[in-house]
């Protein structure tokens, strides 16, 4: 059962979180309340006071040791997961694009907040630059696959946790990350530059976009799969065909949309693309199989119609996810400052979606803890949770391990079901909480110190990846990708969002920030 919060435990939760770190490197001064954000009001980067200030480079130089046990030496790669304990005995056995583009990131970030040298930081970049130009890749594309031996940087053709064969598959999303990784390096240590952008350079996000739908894949294959009903196609004119998912992103609101900013600012998807996924599915009943009825309204930008859609959602209007976790909503940001460039659409939805997130856990549920994202589940194995009413998807990712649901109306179409009474044993992820820092600074932090407090979350790595926050069950595991959003985060809250400063210019800027300029999503509070 979760532990009762008391004031003191409130006020200890600093010294838990530096008895990770020695006493030279930190100052054990307990920090000082944070006062919660509200709605519509600028976030500060930190409450002003040097006490926070210290606390949050105490949780960077923890989360940077995880990564310190997650990465290969040899090789520069980082390994997908490993234990609590970081004995590099119980890393995972894998890599993917994604880590290595989150290791990349989270080694600049050190070198920023000064958690490592500049030669230190120099000498890891230039190993896993060094590396990933030599791995295995589909030449015609420039794009990674999927899985490697983080010790060897060889194909994996078996999945080292279960012996199964992996069918080599190279995904939209995840070269997106590297590539991400990539350009951050190449304009934070100039000296790298040629290295970080001739891989970069090669990938053609374009290999990924459908003309006929607007959107992109999911990825592709460049062997037939065969079970798997695959497209065949050559999108980029590769001279011969790949076999495409048969599934697009189709939602806009996702992770995904860093490799469409990506691909938009090299020229290689045309910028109407930004316009061709969807805010929410039209409000017809071809579309009730969805969450709910969306409100809205119809708009035309470069010749595209969109459905300007939003959810209704405890007095709120919403632009969703799909499936309603955190992540998908707000790793992005982290990097391209979305409500800078577009003020009257995620400048706008942003603050509202983490407020969803936050009165879901506080209010909804009452867990006593918010920030639903996916996760190591604390029950063994990983799982993707969410608040279900904030995606489009109607099932969603749920909150709780028991996968309480709530099968809402969709006026004019279908009856709902009744709104459940109770929720199970909710999960929350220390990572959400930090993606949500920009936009809910006060209740992200007290958010922390509480699960810090009144949990075993917190451990030489940083916080834990999960919590299972009724039965008090802990995931005691470190994931690449979940530490470097929380890097990522930490550098542009510590640093000046120099994480975003370092990707964001140039010809993103130049190519993606007045498609956010010309839309206004239909969002806001009743």
């Amino acid at each position: 059962m979760r532990r009762h919060r008391t004031a003191v435990a409130a006020a200890a939760v600093a010294a838990l979180a530096l008895t990770a770190v020695p006493a030279s490197a930190v100052d054990r001064t307990a920090p000082a309340a944070s006062a919660a954000v509200g709605l519509g009001q600028d976030a500060p980067r930190t409450d002003g006071t040097g006490s926070e200030r210290r606390e949050l480079r105490t949780w960077a130089a923890d989360t940077w040791r995880s990564f310190d046990a997650l990465v290969v030496e040899e090789t520069g790669l980082p390994d997908d997961n490993i234990g609590g304990d970081l004995d590099p005995a119980t890393r995972g056995g894998y890599t993917s694009p994604t880590n290595i583009g989150a290791y990349l990131w989270s080694t600049v970030v050190a070198r920023d907040l000064g958690l490592i040298g500049s030669r230190e930081a120099h000498r890891r970049l230039a190993t896993t630059l060094d590396t990933v130009a030599g791995l295995e890749k589909h030449e015609p594309s420039g794009m990674f696959y999927n899985w490697y031996d983080p010790a060897t940087g060889a194909k994996l053709l078996t999945f080292p946790t279960s012996g199964d064969p992996v069918k080599p598959f190279l995904s939209s999303v995840d070269n997106g990350w590297l590539a991400t990784g990539l350009l951050l390096t190449a304009r934070a240590e100039p000296s790298l530059a040629r290295a970080a952008d001739a891989v970069r350079e090669e990938m053609d996000f374009g290999c990924y976009y459908d003309p006929a739908q607007n959107q992109i894949r999911g990825g592709f294959w460049d062997t037939d799969p065969q079970e798997t009903a695959p497209v065949p196609g050559d999108y980029c004119g590769m001279g011969t065909d790949v076999w495409y998912t048969g599934h697009h992103y189709g939602a806009f609101n996702t992770e995904p949309r860093i490799a469409s900013y990506l691909g938009i600012a090299e020229g290689q998807i045309p910028a109407e693309h930004y316009f061709g996924t969807y805010r929410t599915f039209p409000d017809t009943c071809d579309w009730s199989w969805t969450e709910t009825r969306p409100v809205g309204q119809w708009a035309e930008h470069l010749g595209v119609p969109v459905f300007e859609g939003a959810l209704p959602y405890r007095g709120m209007r919403v632009v969703p996810t799909w499936g309603g976790s955190m992540f998908e909503a707000l790793m992005v940001p982290l990097f391209v400052p979305e409500e800078t460039w577009g003020p009257r659409s995620w400048g706008r939805n942003h603050p509202l979606y983490v407020r969803g997130q936050i009165e879901h856990g506080m209010q909804e549920a009452d867990y006593g803890y918010w920030g639903f994202s996916p996760s190591n589940d604390p029950a063994g194995g990983y799982r993707e949770y969410g608040v279900d009413q904030l995606g489009l998807d109607g099932p969603g990712y749920t909150s709780d391990q028991e996968r309480t649901t709530f099968d809402q109306p969709y006026e004019g179409c279908r009856e709902g079901s009744p709104a459940p009474t109770e929720y199970g044993d909710g999960v929350v992820t220390p990572h959400a909480s930090f993606l949500a820092l920009r936009y809910a600074h006060g209740d992200a932090m007290a958010n922390l110190r509480n699960i810090a407090a009144d949990f075993d979350a917190y451990g030489p790595g940083g916080f834990y990846d999960a919590v299972a926050v009724r039965s008090g069950q802990v995931s005691q595991r470190y994931l690449s990708l979940d530490q470097g959003m929380i890097m990522a985060a930490l550098g542009n809250e510590l640093a000046d969002d120099a994480v975003r400063r370092y990707v964001s210019r140039g010809d993103l800027e130049r190519e993606v920030r007045p498609l956010m300029a010309m839309e206004t999503f239909a969002v806001g509070r009743d």
